[in-house]
C-alpha cells in the first residue's frame, strides 16, 4: 500500500472520529480523486480498501446531506464520477444508486456497470418514478429488469423505453408499453417501429391508432420493417379476418421465374397454381414476368388495400378472371376477399383494356426506374 494511500486512510479515520462535515466532505472529493486517478491500475484487494473507505465516508455525509445542498452536490459529483469506471468500488455504487435524491442516484443508475441486474429489478421496484427513467435509459437491459420496471405502469417509463433500442422487452412487457401507447401518439410511433415487437400486438397497436400515427410509422418505418407494418395496417383495416402475406425475400423466387420462362414453362397456368397455393414471392415474380414489368413495380400493388392497382398487370398480362381473382386473394396470408370487394374488382376489371393496362404499367415502370 503506498504511502498516499495509508495517509488517506488515517485522514478519513480522523475526519469520521472529529465528526467534521466539512473534513468529511473534503476527504470523500479527495479519496474519490485518488481512485480515479489510477483506477486501472487497482487490483481487487485495493478496489475493496477504496469501497470501504468511501461508502463510510458516504455514509457520514448522507445524514448531512438531508438538509445541505452542499452535500448532495458533492455527492452528485461523486456519482457522476464513478458510473463511467468499470472498477468503481461497488458498495459504494449500490450505496449511491440507492440514495433518495435522484441527482446523487441518476448518474450511477444510468451508467455504471456495477449494478447487477438484482440490483436493478430491486430499484426498479422499490424508487421513485425518476429513478426508473434513469434505469431505463440505460444502454443494455434485459428482460427481467424491463418486466420490473414496466411492472411499475408509469407512461413515461414505456416512452424511455421504447426509444432505448438496447432495452429488451418481453412479450408482456410490450403488451404494457402497447396498452400505454393507446392514448400517447409518440410511443405509438416509436414501439410500432420497433422489430422486436410481436406480430399480434403491432396490429392491436395499429388497430386503435388514428390514420395520422398509421401514416407516421410508414414514414418512420426502415426499409426491412415497411411491408411488414403496411401488411399490419392492411389487415387492422379490412378486418382482423384476413391478414396481408408478410416480408418476404424475392430473390429467389425470380430466379425460379425466370429458370421457367427460359424453359418454356410460365404461363397463365403456372401463375394461377402459385396464386392458389399462396406461395407469393412466385405470384409475384410471375405476375412480374407475364405482364412484362418488374416484382419492384409488383410488390407494391400486391401491398396495397386496394385492388384496382393490381387489376393492371393482370390485365396487361391479359389474364382470365379467374386467375386475376386468384391472384387478389393470394395476397394475404390467410382469410378471404368479401363478396362485394369481389364483385367492385370484377366489375373494373372487365371495363378495363389491355392496352390501357399495358401503357399504364409502362408509366409506373418507368417511374419506379
Amino acid at each position: 500500500m503506498s504511502k498516499a494511500e495509508l495517509s488517506i486512510i488515517d485522514e478519513v479515520e480522523s475526519a469520521i472520529r472529529l465528526g467534521s462535515a466539512e473534513k468529511g466532505l473534503e476527504t470523500a472529493r479527495r479519496v474519490t480523486e485518488l481512485f480515479l486517478s489510477s483506477a486501472g491500475s487497482f487490483d481487487d484487494e485495493q478496489i475493496a480498501l477504496f469501497d470501504d473507505v468511501l461508502e463510510r465516508l458516504i455514509s457520514t455525509i448522507e445524514l448531512r446531506a438531508i438538509a445541505d445542498m452542499g452535500a448532495r452536490v458533492a455527492l452528485a459529483e461523486i456519482s457522476a464520477q464513478l458510473a463511467p469506471i468499470a472498477q468503481a468500488p461497488p458498495s459504494v455504487i449500490r450505496r449511491l444508486a440507492n440514495n433518495d435524491e435522484i441527482r446523487i442516484a441518476g448518474p450511477v443508475l444510468q451508467e455504471s456497470a456495477r449494478l447487477d441486474d438484482g440490483e436493478l429489478v430491486k430499484i426498479a421496484s422499490s424508487k421513485s418514478e425518476p429513478h426508473l427513467l434513469a434505469v431505463a435509459g440505460r444502454w443494455w437491459l434485459k428482460e427481467i429488469v424491463t418486466d420490473a420496471l414496466l411492472a411499475r405502469r408509469y407512461p413515461s417509463v414505456s416512452r424511455r423505453l421504447a426509444a432505448n433500442p438496447g432495452a429488451r422487452v418481453s412479450g408482456n412487457g410490450f403488451a404494457i408499453i402497447v396498452g400505454h401507447a393507446e392514448s400517447d401518439p409518440e410511443l405509438a410511433v416509436s414501439v410500432g417501429v420497433r422489430v422486436d415487437l410481436p406480430s399480434d400486438l403491432r396490429r392491436k397497436l395499429l388497430r386503435s391508432a388514428t390514420d395520422a400515427v398509421r401514416t407516421r410509422l410508414l414514414s418512420r418505418a426502415p426499409p426491412h420493417l415497411f411491408e411488414e407494418i403496411q401488411s399490419a395496417i392492411a389487415a387492422v383495416t379490412i378486418g382482423v379476418e384476413r391478414e396481408m402475406s408478410g416480408v418476404r425475400d424475392f430473390e429467389g423466387a425470380k430466379r425460379a421465374i425466370a429458370g421457367l420462362k427460359a424453359a418454356g414453362q410460365l404461363n397463365e397456368a403456372t401463375l394461377l397454381n402459385f396464386a392458389r397455393q399462396r406461395r407469393y414471392e412466385e405470384a409475384v415474380a410471375a405476375l412480374a414476368a407475364l405482364s412484362g414489368s418488374t416484382v419492384e413495380v409488383i410488390r407494391p400493388l400486391m401491398q396495397s388495400l386496394r385492388e384496382d392497382g393490381l387489376l393492371v398487370p393482370c390485365k396487361a398480362a391479359q389474364l382470365s378472371w379467374d386467375t386475376t381473382a386468384a391472384v387478389l386473394e393470394s395476397r394475404f396470408a390467410t382469410g378471404a376477399m368479401k363478396p362485394a370487394d369481389v364483385a367492385r374488382a370484377k366489375s373494373n376489371f372487365a371495363r378495363m383494356t389491355a392496352e390501357n393496362a399495358r401503357r399504364t404499367l409502362r408509366f409506373w415502370q418507368v417511374r419506379a426506374s
